[in-house]
This record gives structure tokens, C-alpha cells and sequence, in this order.
């Protein structure tokens, strides 16, 4: 599946994760939306990311990697939740939103990977391009797009630090009880906070070796 937003629908997006935030925090009440067109009502999974600025130190992420919620709507549930319920960090404050700024990533349908020789993964992964889910029984784990890019990290990193996210240890990945899944992503974000929206341009590599 080919994701297709335009960028004035990515910032309604952001936007819109902006204001569920704002709301929930000052009013406990979340946005009565009607979405400017139908596509933002189609169902599709969507993470919400929060960064301190301008360090750019995580501050939350949350978000739904299924399709099981229209898109809009997983955009306001997964803000307000990155804001008050990730459990690695105690819950954003209003006075900090002027110091935050927001990501919107749209997810593609996670697609499972399948080999005979799990020493393949690796390279069916593009760096840049691809996110990853891991799953073993009661362990799931999830790192986005953008976070290899970021971290330098090539497929085969990408996928031990799934493994890690998931609870489980690196290599993880090489085990056939293991399933292990890909997707795609549309990220915007915030330049600054409540500024200038833009769509991001990960660096996209291949395969192994990518630093």
C-alpha cells in the first residue's frame, strides 16, 4: 500500500494533535472533529511523537500500528495517550507545550517477513524506509522509520534494537518463533513549537552497512 497525504493534510494532522493536547490538558476533553475530506476518515494506524525543544529529547510517542481506527480519530486518541500515558515519562503539563514539538507518523498495513534463512532479514530491510514490528507471544516491540535514520543504526541494528524495544533479547529476530513485520510511514512534524509544519525526508539506504 502506497500512502497518499498531501502536505496541507499532514498539517491539519499535526495541528490537530496539537489542539487534542491543549484541549485534554486545559479542559479534559478531546476535539469534536469533522475532517476537511474523506481520506482523513479512512481507517489507518498513526503514531504521535513529542520532542523537548530545542534539544530534541523524546518526551512521548504513542500510537495505534494497525488500521483499526479512522485516521483522524487515531491521531487525536495517540496524542493525547504520547502526552499523558507513555510510561517512561510523567505526564506532559500546558506549561510545557510551548517547548514541545509534535510528529504525526501515518502508517502503511504492517506486512509480515517471511524466509527460509532468517539471516536474510537484514537485507529485505530498507534503512530509511521501513519500519519494524517484532512480536514473540506476549512481547511486541516497535520502532518507526525514522528512528534508525536517526540513530545511525544499519537493518541489522535496526532489527536487535526491535528486539530490545520488544522486551527481548538482540538477535532475537533469528528465532522462527519470532514474527517480525514492515511497514512504511509518513512523518510531519513541527519545525518549532505550534510553527511551520513540514513532511520529512528520511535518508533511505539499503541493506547492510548503512550508517
Amino acid at each position: 500500500m502506497t500512502l497518499q497525504l498531501t502536505d496541507e493534510e499532514g498539517e491539519y494532522l499535526v495541528r490537530l494533535a496539537r489542539r487534542a493536547i491543549t484541549l485534554f490538558l486545559t479542559e479534559g476533553k478531546t476535539p469534536e472533529e469533522q475532517p476537511p475530506n474523506p481520506r482523513l476518515q479512512e481507517k489507518a494506524g498513526a503514531f504521535v511523537t513529542l520532542k523537548t525543544y530545542p534539544e530534541g529529547r523524546l518526551r512521548g510517542c504513542i500510537g495505534y500500528p494497525e488500521p483499526t481506527l479512522p485516521l483522524y480519530r487515531a491521531v487525536i486518541q495517540a496524542a493525547i495517550s504520547a502526552a499523558t500515558q507513555d510510561p517512561r515519562f510523567y505526564p506532559v503539563t500546558p506549561g510545557e507545550l510551548p517547548n514541545i514539538t509534535l510528529e504525526v507518523s501515518v502508517l502503511t498495513p504492517p506486512e509480515p517477513l517471511r524466509v527460509d534463512d532468517r539471516r536474510e532479514l537484514p537485507g529485505l530491510i530498507r534503512v530509511g524506509r521501513d519500519g519494524l514490528i517484532i512480536r514473540a507471544g506476549p512481547w511486541s516491540g516497535l520502532l518507526l522509520p525514522q528512528v534508525p535514520v536517526e540513530w545511525g543504526w544499519d537493518s541489522r541494528e535496526f532489527l536487535d534494537q526491535t528486539c530490545v524495544k520488544a522486551g527481548l533479547p538482540p538477535g532475537c529476530w533469528m528465532r522462527p518463533d519470532v514474527e517480525v513485520f514492515r511497514f512504511t510511514a509518513i512523518v510531519f512534524a513541527e519545525e518549532k513549537p505550534m510553527g511551520r509544519v513540514v513532511r520529512e525526508r528520511l535518508t533511505a539506504g539499503e541493506g547492510h552497512g548503512l550508517r
